[in-house]
Order: C-alpha cells, then structure tokens, then sequence
C-alpha cells in the first residue's frame, strides 16, 4: 500500500482523498497535488471551522461538501472528518494515508503555527493556534490506537487505490513520480 504500488493510469476525471495524523501534512500535500494536476482542492478543515474557531455542523459542512463533490468532476479532498459526505470515500481514485511519526508532525505542526500565527490559514480560514490541547491532541490524543484504527477503517471504505505513506522522504518521492505521471 505504498508509493512504491502507485499505478493509477492517467484519467481526465481525478478523485483524490487525503487523510492522516494531524500536522502530518495533508493540506500541504492536497494543495501540492491539485497544482500538479491542474484540479480544485477543498480542505476539510475549512468546511469544519470558520471565523475565529467557530465550527459548523456535521450537516452544514456535508452540504458544503456535497455541493463541491456535484460541481467537480476533478478534486483533491484532505481530511479525516469520516462522519461528513461519507459517500466520497466510495467516489475516490487513490487515497492517501498519511501516518508520519509524533515527532514529525509535531514540529510540523508548530513550524505551521509559526508561520501563521497571527494570520489565518490559506486553507484553514482562522488564525492558526497551537494550544496545550492542540499540542495534545497531536502528540497524544490523536495517536491512540482507536485513531490509528479509524484512519486505516476510513483507508479500507475507499474505492480506489490506497497508498500509505510513512515518511517525509515517502511523500516527496510520492509527489515527484505524481507530477511526471500528471504534471500539466
């Protein structure tokens, strides 16, 4: 289920999905992909939060998603919201799982802080915060065996290929043989 498997054959209809540990990356490789590829990206965090913090509910953000899922017929989706348009995990070309070590995603994570600490994320919408729980929820929380379970579950439900990627170096070469394979 690694990179090293990835074969899907070039289509003129991409479905992409990306899930994964928090801080391991996936807006970053969502928003990567959809250049490559020339296709539109919606980032699940922004359908879940907006403003400062505030979050909409599982029925709103399923509307917002379903609405961008019927008016493309080429994405790239990032993140792990299993609950909302569960329907896409059957609609996906190729899925990807990004499980990078605590550590990883932790310095990511706080490198991200760093960077938008006072500004709102492109892909987010809300300034970005880095808060006892959030760093909890990235070291820890979010890394208890029942996570890990839920994300290979959501992994397993999806349609398409699947590819889990482990390693920071994974993913670029990943992203390299994407771009010869569906570069524009």
């Amino acid at each position: 289920m690694g990179w090293e498997k990835f074969s899907i054959a070039k289509t003129v209809n991409m479905k992409i999905q990306i899930i994964g540990y928090s801080g391991s990356g996936k807006s970053t490789l969502a928003t990567r992909l959809g250049e490559i590829a020339g296709i539109d990206v919606l980032h699940l965090d922004s359908t879940h939060f907006y403003g400062n913090w505030q979050e909409r509910t599982d029925e709103e953000q399923t509307a917002i998603v379903r609405q961008f899922l019927a008016t493309h017929e080429s994405w790239v989706l990032d993140g792990n919201w299993r609950k909302i348009a569960p329907e896409r995990y059957q609609m996906t070309d190729i899925t990807i799982l990004l499980m990078l070590n605590r550590w990883t995603c932790f310095r990511a994570a706080y490198k991200r802080y760093r960077k938008y600490r006072d500004v709102s994320r492109p892909d987010l919408g809300c300034p970005e915060k880095f808060d006892k729980s959030f760093r909890r929820w990235v070291f820890w929380e979010g890394r208890k065996k029942s996570r890990k379970q839920t994300l290979y579950e959501g992994l397993n439900a999806t349609s398409g290929q699947k590819v889990v990627l482990k390693t920071r170096r994974q993913v670029e070469k990943f992203v390299k043989d994407f771009s010869e394979r569906f570069g524009k």
